[in-house]
């Protein structure tokens, strides 16, 4: 074995302790910060282990991991969770403290960032009674202490006891001594800095920032402000906007580009077979459109990609039931999508599909990379077959009592380091795949409709699905651009969201990255996977057979439009735990979030201005209560920007709704319809309330048009709100800017409020109408269609047998 390191890399700190201390043989070899040292990787990375397979370890806690293992110390549980959190939560916050203290002197600033790490560590000190963090040092111990080694070596940063004593413990270990001197050649942070220098910027962290995975509801923070912070930013606000360009036209093909955050967003496919519902809504499409549109008014070069899935069993089944060909269905259902996806405006780039000739090509160029590195091998499995058929059976096609758990109406049997905004359920789900070791995966199937495989051996066999319907997005994004792998092999410039529900999670965050990896092809990999729970339908789960639950094709006729729909979802979106569509609740946040509260402020605001101003934006004299005003609504703006940049959708909408309450309130206390009546006093003291609240709707029509676009457009319209506002306000860390200037002409502002009553009778109507015939359920009739279903796949006795048949996997 042979192991790369290089001075000023604090990640080889913890490698080189780990490897003295297991006793392991390995060479060492001390190299640059820009030699490459993992051939496939286009992008310089240290530490390396080349392992004497060939193969590469370029995870420095993987890498300790390994020496461990290899010197007999098997890792515990509790080391494993202390790893996981380093690579995670501390990570990136201490990577942005190494930038503020090394490269920008901001010692104080630095502190601030990494206050919730340090406290979150100080706590678990505090249950342990333990000289470290188990009984005796571990690979965790190493690789935290290792990590922290750069700041805390400076006895002027971390003041916590706990930490400070567990630091100078660790650090007495010869090993550690002589490690952070060979990296570190005793220049402390001084010799940080031409690593530093070579890394890409962090994204800015909240400084209130805590390693606890559990969400933040923005109306608990509390907005203490100096009076030095309030007057800075009435005075920014009263700067009005910079002199700015309008933003720009999306123009396609749209590819990465130099010096700018190229992000590229996509959406779990959604199967071409049936028809979405409000859960597969929110989960994928919903949720990775609010972040593009947002993406795109901050400025990022951001493409947002799709399409439907459409190879498989289940396409199958489909086209037999409706008695068309797979390719029929495919082109059926395709257009169902699409229709309901533009309904619901959700603004792709390209919404393409899977059945293309560019899925054939690069599905079977990565696996013939595979197998030529000798990544894939050739086994048999135990299938299901049905000889009347003459065909072997998906386990959905397979119904009754499990001869293996016996249980009831069953189908089947039931029984990487991690950086970037990645949701809890996806960091759990992808640290249980990996914790047990990974299992060879089958990758083909005995199928028509398919992708097929190109190895002569298995010229009647295509790809599993899971295979190659990751690969959909390599192929979509090829049939929107010849120039796709400016895209897709660029993980240099290329930054990668995937959206899905949380079952979707192992395929995009082990199966699919390890095809990548595999191909040896500079592929981008994921870098943040967001990762929905489940929506529910009232108190039981959508069914298209039993007619329960609103399902895409049917939310435009409820007479309720698409905006609503969108805010209600969004509003509940499962982010932590599974939530639940409710009727009742729909009408309440409608009535009292949109009509009241969001509505009732924006009518206002512009109502004053054409009744009491004859449409022209008024005087501004601020006082102290406005100051105070704008100040709190700057501290929303950025907790919007800061939930936003994490993928905290259902959060920052929060913001929204807060800016707006604080608007009413304002309003009611100030009451400008009465002081528009009295004297000059009176009147310019209404005209100053109007025109800072007309100045916070222009800032709410910004913010709601990655959740209502149709809304944001409207008030835009109504207020006549400058082009460049959005950009501006969003731009850096959020400011809230005076768009709308003194004499600034509004639009029309109508009578017509902006949403409508929810009645209870309307609601109650609906409720009936999509909450389906649950006595239907045991009905004869479902006995005899079931029964019909079963037959048409089971042999005349009801009986399966299992056969033998090759694969490859």
């Amino acid at each position: 074995m042979k192991l790369f390191v290089s001075e000023g890399n604090p990640h080889c700190v913890k490698v080189l302790v780990v490897l003295e201390l297991t006793g392991v043989k390995c060479d060492v070899q001390l190299v640059n910060h820009e030699d490459k040292v993992v051939p496939f990787l286009n992008r310089p990375v240290l530490p390396v282990l080349l392992l004497p397979s060939g193969q590469h370890l370029f995870s420095p806690n993987a890498i300790c991991q390994y020496l461990f293992e290899v010197g007999g110390k098997e890792a515990s549980n509790s080391s494993s969770q202390f790893l996981e959190w380093e690579a995670t939560e501390l990570q990136p916050v201490l990577i942005q403290a190494l930038h503020m203290v090394a490269l920008q002197g901001k010692t104080h600033d630095a502190g601030l960032v990494l206050k919730g790490s340090l406290s979150w560590l100080e706590q678990c000190l505090s249950k342990r009674r333990t000289q470290f963090l188990t009984a005796t040092v571990t690979v965790a111990d190493i690789v935290l202490w290792a990590a922290f080694y750069p700041i805390l070596a400076d006895p002027d940063l971390g003041e916590l006891q706990l930490v400070r004593d567990w630091f100078e413990r660790v650090g007495l270990i010869p090993a550690c001594v002589r490690a952070s001197q060979k990296v570190l050649q005793g220049k402390g942070l001084e010799s940080l800095k031409n690593f530093l220098k070579k890394q890409p910027t962090p994204h800015t962290q909240r400084k209130d920032s805590q390693p606890s995975t559990n969400a933040i509801e923005t109306e608990d923070l509390d907005p203490a402000m100096t009076e030095e912070e309030i007057e800075a930013t009435a005075q920014a606000w009263c700067k009005g906007l910079p002199d700015c360009p309008d933003a720009p036209q999306r123009q396609h093909p749209i590819l990465p580009q130099e010096g700018k955050r190229n992000v590229l967003v996509t959406s779990a496919l959604p199967y071409v077979n049936n028809v979405p519902h409000l859960g597969n809504i929110i989960g994928c499409v919903l949720s990775a459109d609010v972040f593009a549109r947002y993406g795109r008014l901050r400025g990022w070069n951001l493409l947002y990609v799709c399409g439907t899935d459409e190879y498989g069993t289940a396409t199958e089944n489909k086209a037999r039931e409706e008695g068309l060909t797979p390719r029929e269905i495919c082109d059926k259902y395709h257009t169902v999508h699409s229709a309901i996806y533009k309904w619901f405006q959700i603004d792709f780039d390209y919404f393409g599909r899977t059945t293309t000739d560019r899925q054939t090509e690069i599905s079977q160029n990565i696996f013939w990379r595979l197998h030529e590195r000798g990544f894939l091998l050739e086994d048999t499995v135990e299938q299901l077959r049905c000889e009347r058929c003459q065909r072997f059976l998906a386990d959905r096609f397979v119904e009754g009592v499990c001869p293996h758990c016996r249980y009831p109406e069953c189908q089947g049997h039931h029984g990487t380091d991690i950086s970037g905004d990645w949701t809890p359920n996806a960091k759990h789900i992808t640290h249980s795949w990996i914790r047990d070791g990974l299992k060879p995966r089958c990758i083909t199937r005995d199928l028509q409709w398919g992708t097929p495989v190109p190895h002569p051996d298995y010229r009647e066999k295509v790809f599993y699905v899971w295979f190659d319907a990751p690969i959909g997005y390599l192929s979509i994004t090829a049939n929107y651009t010849s120039q796709w792998e400016k895209w897709w092999k660029n993980p240099q410039q290329v930054e990668l969201y995937n959206f899905m529900a949380k079952d979707n999670v192992p395929f995009h965050s082990v199966v699919f990255p390890c095809s990548l990896l595999g191909a040896q092809d500079n592929y981008t990999l994921v870098n943040h996977l967001i990762a929905t729970e489940y929506l529910n339908y009232e108190d039981t789960k959508f069914s298209k057979s039993r007619g329960v639950g609103v399902f895409g094709d049917m939310a435009k006729d409820t007479g309720i439009v698409s905006d609503v729909w969108r805010f209600y979802l969004l509003y509940m979106r499962p982010e932590g735990q599974d939530s639940a569509f409710c009727w009742a609740d729909m009408a309440l946040k409608n009535n009292s979030e949109l009509l009241n509260n969001l509505g009732n402020f924006i009518n206002r605001a512009g109502m004053f201005v054409s009744k009491f101003f004859e449409g022209c934006v008024p005087e501004i004299v601020l006082r102290e209560e406005d100051k105070c005003l704008i100040a709190q609504v700057c501290w929303e703006l950025k907790q919007y920007i800061q939930l936003l940049d994490k993928v905290r959708i259902r959060d920052a909408l929060k913001c929204i709704l807060n800016i707006s309450r604080h608007g009413n309130q304002y309003i009611q206390v100030n009451e400008p319809w009465k002081k528009i009546k009295g004297g000059d006093n009176d009147r310019q003291r209404a005209g100053t309330v109007t025109a800072v609240s007309v100045n916070m709707a222009c800032l709410l029509s910004v913010l709601l048009e990655p959740y209502m676009p149709t809304v944001s457009v409207t008030i835009r319209a109504q207020l006549q709100a400058p082009a460049c506002c959005g950009s501006a306000m969003l731009a850096a860390d959020g400011c809230f800017l005076r768009s709308l200037s003194t004499g600034h002409r509004i639009g029309t502002v109508t009578i017509i409020p902006l949403f409508q009553k929810l009645g209870s009778e309307q609601i109650e109507a609906l409720r009936k109408r999509f909450g389906g015939q649950q006595v239907w359920k045991n009905s004869p009739m479902h006995l005899i269609r079931k029964s019909q279903k079963n037959a048409d796949f089971l042999s005349s006795h009801g009986q399966i047998r299992k056969k033998l048949t090759k694969e490859m996997v």
